[in-house]
Protein backbone atom coordinates (compact mmCIF):
# COMPACT_ATOMS: atom_id res chain seq x y z
CA UNK A 1 0.00 0.00 0.00
CA UNK A 2 2.64 2.33 0.75
CA UNK A 3 4.66 1.48 -2.66
CA UNK A 4 1.22 2.22 -4.78
CA UNK A 5 0.89 6.09 -2.84
CA UNK A 6 4.70 6.22 -3.61
CA UNK A 7 4.16 5.53 -6.73
CA UNK A 8 1.04 7.77 -7.51
CA UNK A 9 2.57 10.50 -5.90
CA UNK A 10 5.42 10.52 -8.16
CA UNK A 11 3.16 10.20 -11.25
CA UNK A 12 1.25 13.10 -10.18
CA UNK A 13 4.19 15.52 -9.42
CA UNK A 14 5.29 14.10 -12.71
CA UNK A 15 2.66 14.87 -14.84
CA UNK A 16 2.36 18.67 -13.41
CA UNK A 17 6.05 19.44 -14.37
CA UNK A 18 5.08 18.32 -17.43
CA UNK A 19 2.20 20.46 -17.77
CA UNK A 20 3.81 23.44 -16.69
CA UNK A 21 6.80 22.78 -19.06
CA UNK A 22 4.38 22.68 -21.86
CA UNK A 23 1.75 25.59 -21.31
CA UNK A 24 5.27 27.58 -20.90
CA UNK A 25 6.26 26.04 -24.18
CA UNK A 26 3.34 26.70 -25.96
CA UNK A 27 3.14 30.43 -24.50
CA UNK A 28 6.21 31.62 -25.56
CA UNK A 29 7.08 31.55 -29.53
CA UNK A 30 10.00 29.32 -30.62
CA UNK A 31 10.95 31.64 -33.40
CA UNK A 32 14.76 33.27 -33.40
CA UNK A 33 13.84 36.55 -33.89
CA UNK A 34 11.88 37.15 -30.83
CA UNK A 35 14.72 35.74 -28.53
CA UNK A 36 16.22 37.60 -25.57
CA UNK A 37 19.65 39.05 -26.76
CA UNK A 38 22.90 37.90 -24.67
CA UNK A 39 24.10 40.07 -22.72
CA UNK A 40 28.13 41.16 -24.02
CA UNK A 41 29.23 40.93 -20.73
CA UNK A 42 28.49 37.20 -20.54
CA UNK A 43 30.62 37.20 -24.56
CA UNK A 44 33.83 38.67 -23.32
CA UNK A 45 35.43 40.17 -20.17
CA UNK A 46 36.32 43.67 -21.11
CA UNK A 47 32.46 44.52 -22.42
CA UNK A 48 31.54 43.99 -18.66
CA UNK A 49 31.20 47.37 -16.36
CA UNK A 50 33.27 46.16 -13.54
CA UNK A 51 36.96 46.32 -14.60
CA UNK A 52 38.79 42.92 -14.37
CA UNK A 53 40.95 42.46 -11.59
CA UNK A 54 43.66 39.47 -12.03
CA UNK A 55 44.82 37.80 -8.96
CA UNK A 56 48.53 37.17 -8.44
CA UNK A 57 49.90 34.06 -6.31
CA UNK A 58 51.54 34.45 -2.92
CA UNK A 59 54.24 31.94 -4.40
CA UNK A 60 54.90 33.95 -7.35
CA UNK A 61 55.90 37.41 -5.45
CA UNK A 62 59.52 37.91 -4.48
CA UNK A 63 60.21 38.69 -0.85
CA UNK A 64 63.28 37.81 -0.11
CA UNK A 65 64.04 41.73 0.45
CA UNK A 66 62.32 41.82 3.48
CA UNK A 67 64.23 38.86 5.32
CA UNK A 68 66.88 40.67 6.87
CA UNK A 69 64.83 44.06 6.40
CA UNK A 70 64.54 45.39 10.19
CA UNK A 71 62.35 48.51 10.42
CA UNK A 72 63.81 49.29 13.74
CA UNK A 73 67.11 49.30 12.84
CA UNK A 74 68.49 52.63 11.45
CA UNK A 75 71.10 51.16 9.56
CA UNK A 76 68.66 49.50 7.34
CA UNK A 77 66.39 52.90 7.15
CA UNK A 78 69.20 55.11 6.31
CA UNK A 79 69.57 56.06 2.46
CA UNK A 80 73.63 55.79 1.56
CA UNK A 81 73.78 57.21 -2.18
CA UNK A 82 76.07 55.68 -4.52
CA UNK A 83 79.84 57.38 -4.69
CA UNK A 84 80.43 59.79 -7.73
CA UNK A 85 82.53 58.66 -10.33
CA UNK A 86 86.48 59.64 -10.61
CA UNK A 87 87.03 63.16 -12.02
CA UNK A 88 83.51 64.48 -11.21
CA UNK A 89 82.89 68.17 -10.76
CA UNK A 90 79.81 69.61 -8.96
CA UNK A 91 77.59 72.47 -10.82
CA UNK A 92 77.92 75.35 -8.50
CA UNK A 93 74.82 76.25 -6.25
CA UNK A 94 72.27 79.00 -7.96
CA UNK A 95 73.19 81.02 -4.64
CA UNK A 96 77.45 80.95 -5.15
CA UNK A 97 76.76 83.30 -8.30
CA UNK A 98 77.24 86.69 -8.50
CA UNK A 99 74.29 89.21 -7.05
CA UNK A 100 72.84 91.08 -9.49
CA UNK A 101 72.55 95.03 -9.11
CA UNK A 102 69.60 96.78 -8.51
CA UNK A 103 69.96 98.88 -11.89
CA UNK A 104 69.91 95.56 -13.58
CA UNK A 105 66.83 93.90 -11.89
CA UNK A 106 64.94 97.36 -13.00
CA UNK A 107 65.59 97.25 -16.80
CA UNK A 108 64.81 93.73 -16.52
CA UNK A 109 61.30 94.48 -14.96
CA UNK A 110 60.93 97.66 -17.05
CA UNK A 111 61.73 95.37 -20.24
CA UNK A 112 58.69 93.33 -19.46
CA UNK A 113 55.96 95.43 -18.03
CA UNK A 114 56.83 98.69 -19.20
CA UNK A 115 57.95 101.92 -17.56
CA UNK A 116 57.77 101.43 -13.65
CA UNK A 117 55.73 104.59 -12.21
CA UNK A 118 58.49 105.68 -9.77
CA UNK A 119 59.41 108.39 -12.35
CA UNK A 120 62.90 106.64 -13.57
CA UNK A 121 63.61 104.86 -16.70
CA UNK A 122 66.92 102.78 -16.90
CA UNK A 123 65.84 102.03 -21.09
CA UNK A 124 65.00 105.58 -22.05
CA UNK A 125 61.47 105.08 -22.08
CA UNK A 126 58.64 107.84 -21.54
CA UNK A 127 57.66 107.35 -17.88
CA UNK A 128 54.75 109.75 -19.20
CA UNK A 129 53.27 107.69 -21.61
CA UNK A 130 50.22 106.68 -19.62
CA UNK A 131 49.53 110.26 -19.19
CA UNK A 132 45.96 110.99 -21.02
CA UNK A 133 46.88 114.52 -22.34
CA UNK A 134 50.01 112.98 -24.30
CA UNK A 135 48.02 110.01 -25.37
CA UNK A 136 45.22 112.14 -26.78
CA UNK A 137 47.77 114.44 -28.35
CA UNK A 138 49.38 111.46 -30.40
CA UNK A 139 46.67 108.19 -30.62
CA UNK A 140 43.59 107.41 -30.87
CA UNK A 141 41.54 110.63 -30.85
CA UNK A 142 43.64 112.89 -31.22
CA UNK A 143 42.39 116.16 -33.56
CA UNK A 144 45.86 116.25 -35.54
CA UNK A 145 45.51 115.14 -38.89
CA UNK A 146 48.26 112.07 -40.37
CA UNK A 147 50.81 113.57 -42.72
CA UNK A 148 50.50 112.05 -46.41
CA UNK A 149 53.29 110.01 -47.53
CA UNK A 150 55.74 111.85 -49.55
CA UNK A 151 57.45 110.03 -51.82
CA UNK A 152 56.93 112.25 -54.63
CA UNK A 153 53.76 111.05 -56.06
CA UNK A 154 50.48 113.15 -56.18
CA UNK A 155 47.08 112.09 -55.56
CA UNK A 156 43.26 113.03 -57.55
CA UNK A 157 40.41 111.86 -56.78
CA UNK A 158 38.37 110.63 -59.54
CA UNK A 159 35.44 109.54 -58.09
CA UNK A 160 33.42 108.71 -54.41
CA UNK A 161 29.95 106.77 -54.42
CA UNK A 162 28.15 105.52 -52.07
CA UNK A 163 27.16 101.90 -52.47
CA UNK A 164 25.24 99.24 -50.71
CA UNK A 165 25.40 95.59 -49.82
CA UNK A 166 22.25 94.02 -49.22
CA UNK A 167 22.99 91.33 -45.77
CA UNK A 168 20.78 88.90 -43.97
CA UNK A 169 20.08 91.99 -41.21
CA UNK A 170 19.96 94.60 -43.87
CA UNK A 171 22.18 97.06 -45.82
CA UNK A 172 25.32 97.83 -45.22
CA UNK A 173 26.38 101.15 -46.63
CA UNK A 174 29.81 102.06 -47.59
CA UNK A 175 31.97 104.20 -49.81
CA UNK A 176 33.93 104.08 -52.99
CA UNK A 177 36.71 105.71 -53.97
CA UNK A 178 39.04 105.82 -57.24
CA UNK A 179 42.28 107.39 -56.90
CA UNK A 180 44.81 108.14 -59.22
CA UNK A 181 47.87 108.70 -58.38
CA UNK A 182 51.25 109.93 -59.95
CA UNK A 183 54.78 111.47 -60.26
CA UNK A 184 54.28 113.35 -63.88
CA UNK A 185 56.92 112.56 -64.79
CA UNK A 186 55.69 108.87 -66.74
CA UNK A 187 54.64 107.32 -63.58
CA UNK A 188 50.77 106.79 -63.00
CA UNK A 189 48.71 103.84 -61.41
CA UNK A 190 45.05 103.70 -60.91
CA UNK A 191 43.30 102.07 -57.79
CA UNK A 192 40.03 101.79 -55.93
CA UNK A 193 38.84 101.34 -52.40
CA UNK A 194 36.04 100.78 -49.99
CA UNK A 195 35.31 101.78 -46.40
CA UNK A 196 32.74 102.85 -43.95
CA UNK A 197 33.77 106.71 -44.31
CA UNK A 198 35.14 108.66 -47.24
CA UNK A 199 38.84 109.13 -45.66
CA UNK A 200 39.64 105.40 -45.05
CA UNK A 201 38.10 105.19 -49.08
CA UNK A 202 40.43 107.12 -50.81
CA UNK A 203 43.34 106.37 -48.08
CA UNK A 204 42.95 102.31 -49.28
CA UNK A 205 42.38 103.51 -52.97
CA UNK A 206 45.35 105.36 -52.94
CA UNK A 207 47.38 102.36 -51.76
CA UNK A 208 46.20 100.29 -54.24
CA UNK A 209 46.77 102.56 -56.52
CA UNK A 210 50.56 102.62 -56.01
CA UNK A 211 50.96 99.00 -56.26
CA UNK A 212 49.44 99.70 -60.11
CA UNK A 213 52.06 101.91 -61.16
CA UNK A 214 52.81 101.72 -64.74
CA UNK A 215 55.04 103.73 -66.93
CA UNK A 216 54.05 105.85 -70.04
CA UNK A 217 56.30 106.48 -73.35
CA UNK A 218 56.65 110.19 -73.64
CA UNK A 219 58.85 112.35 -76.06
CA UNK A 220 60.41 115.23 -75.20
CA UNK A 221 57.34 117.55 -76.14
CA UNK A 222 55.61 115.95 -73.40
CA UNK A 223 53.26 113.62 -75.87
CA UNK A 224 52.91 109.74 -76.78
CA UNK A 225 55.55 108.85 -79.36
CA UNK A 226 52.03 107.27 -81.45
CA UNK A 227 48.82 106.73 -81.13
CA UNK A 228 46.99 103.93 -79.22
CA UNK A 229 43.89 102.47 -78.01
CA UNK A 230 42.70 100.32 -75.16
CA UNK A 231 39.68 98.86 -73.78
CA UNK A 232 38.57 97.29 -70.22
CA UNK A 233 35.09 95.99 -70.21
CA UNK A 234 32.94 97.75 -71.65
CA UNK A 235 35.25 101.35 -71.47
CA UNK A 236 37.18 102.13 -75.12
CA UNK A 237 39.65 104.62 -75.21
CA UNK A 238 41.20 105.98 -78.35
CA UNK A 239 44.85 108.17 -77.50
CA UNK A 240 46.74 110.33 -79.81
CA UNK A 241 49.99 112.34 -80.21
CA UNK A 242 49.21 116.19 -80.39
CA UNK A 243 51.61 119.31 -81.15
CA UNK A 244 53.68 121.56 -78.57
CA UNK A 245 50.83 123.61 -77.55
CA UNK A 246 47.42 122.10 -78.03
CA UNK A 247 47.44 120.88 -74.30
CA UNK A 248 45.08 117.97 -72.80
CA UNK A 249 42.16 117.59 -74.89
CA UNK A 250 40.01 114.84 -73.20
CA UNK A 251 37.37 114.66 -70.65
CA UNK A 252 36.56 112.64 -67.32
CA UNK A 253 38.77 110.12 -66.00
CA UNK A 254 40.68 110.09 -69.09
CA UNK A 255 41.83 113.67 -68.43
CA UNK A 256 42.86 112.94 -64.82
CA UNK A 257 45.18 109.98 -66.07
CA UNK A 258 47.05 111.77 -69.18
CA UNK A 259 47.69 114.74 -66.33
CA UNK A 260 49.17 112.81 -63.58
CA UNK A 261 51.32 110.97 -65.78
CA UNK A 262 52.77 114.08 -67.06
CA UNK A 263 51.29 114.28 -70.47
CA UNK A 264 50.78 118.18 -71.48
CA UNK A 265 49.70 117.91 -74.96
CA UNK A 266 47.64 114.76 -76.37
CA UNK A 267 44.04 114.03 -77.88
CA UNK A 268 41.76 111.46 -76.08
CA UNK A 269 38.63 110.44 -76.55
CA UNK A 270 35.77 107.79 -74.85
CA UNK A 271 34.40 105.66 -77.31
CA UNK A 272 32.42 102.81 -75.04
CA UNK A 273 31.05 102.91 -71.34
CA UNK A 274 30.43 106.00 -69.54
CA UNK A 275 31.85 104.35 -66.64
CA UNK A 276 34.98 106.33 -64.59
CA UNK A 277 36.67 103.49 -63.14
CA UNK A 278 36.42 101.16 -66.57
CA UNK A 279 37.83 104.35 -68.49
CA UNK A 280 40.85 105.18 -65.83
CA UNK A 281 41.81 101.79 -66.66
CA UNK A 282 41.26 101.82 -70.38
CA UNK A 283 43.85 104.58 -70.94
CA UNK A 284 46.33 102.51 -68.81
CA UNK A 285 46.06 99.96 -71.22
CA UNK A 286 46.43 101.90 -74.30
CA UNK A 287 49.02 104.05 -72.59
CA UNK A 288 50.87 100.18 -71.93
CA UNK A 289 50.66 99.71 -75.61
CA UNK A 290 52.75 102.87 -76.74
CA UNK A 291 56.60 101.64 -77.38
CA UNK A 292 59.34 104.49 -77.74
CA UNK A 293 61.29 104.58 -81.35
CA UNK A 294 64.58 103.98 -79.76
CA UNK A 295 63.16 100.46 -78.16
CA UNK A 296 61.61 99.41 -81.27
CA UNK A 297 65.20 100.48 -83.70
CA UNK A 298 66.95 98.49 -81.03
CA UNK A 299 64.93 94.54 -81.34
CA UNK A 300 64.97 94.93 -84.89
CA UNK A 301 68.80 95.95 -85.07
CA UNK A 302 68.62 98.99 -87.47
CA UNK A 303 69.37 102.73 -87.06
CA UNK A 304 66.07 104.90 -86.22
CA UNK A 305 66.57 106.89 -89.34
CA UNK A 306 65.38 103.95 -90.93
CA UNK A 307 62.42 103.29 -89.08
CA UNK A 308 60.34 105.85 -91.44
CA UNK A 309 62.24 105.20 -94.71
Amino acid sequence: MATASATLSSLSSLSLHTTTNSLLSLSKPKNPFFTKPIKPSLLHPSFSSNPTTFKVKSSEIDTTFFDNFNPNDESDTVFNPPEPPEGFIAPPSFDDGPLEAEEDIAAAYEELYGPAYSGESYLGNDIYVMDSKVRKSTGFGSKTKKEKVKDGFEERVIQVRRVTKVVKGGKQMHFRAIVVVGDKQGQVGVGVGKAKEVVGAVQKSAVNARRNIVSVPMTKYLTFPHRSEGDFGAAKVMLRPASPGTGVIAGGAVRIVLEMAGVENALGKQLGSNNALNNARATVVAALKMRQFSDVARERGIPMEELWK
